[in-house]
């Protein structure tokens, strides 16, 4: 799969999540652990390691001016987080929302890169 496909389907999984917090709050349940949270944070957390890498490379040999390993290390974190968080009606609204949307933010401004949008966001570089 292509980095820019892993990270669409990350994005996603981020309105996801905030759907499913909504969703747990309003049914007013707790999950079963191994039978729902586990094996979809499972499946994400794979996912999340394997785009890291790919991000981390096309970084260092795209060198964007805008996007760093640091911020994707970041967002890989806070969304393994909130990820399980998202099943949870007991997570904290605020936090959970505004990690959310920063790693959305982030992945979003991330998949623009890939899709050339912002090509003065590339730094070029005479190869002579």
């Amino acid at each position: 799969m292509l980095l820019i496909e892993k990270t669409s389907i990350l994005i996603d999984e981020c309105a996801q999540c905030v759907e499913r917090f909504w969703k747990m709050r309003e049914e007013d349940r707790a999950p079963d652990f191994f039978q729902e949270v586990k094996p979809h944070a499972d499946n994400i957390h794979a996912l999340l390691k394997d785009w890291q890498q790919q991000a981390d490379a096309w970084i260092k040999e795209n060198r964007p001016k805008y996007m760093h390993s640091q911020q994707i290390a970041s967002a890989v974190e806070s969304m393994e987080q909130f990820v399980v968080q998202s099943f949870y009606k007991e997570t904290s609204k605020k936090r959970f929302l505004d990690a959310t949307h920063s790693t959305s933010y982030t992945m979003k401004n991330f998949y623009r890169l890939l899709e050339g949008e912002e090509i003065d966001a590339v730094e070029k570089t005479d190869d002579k």
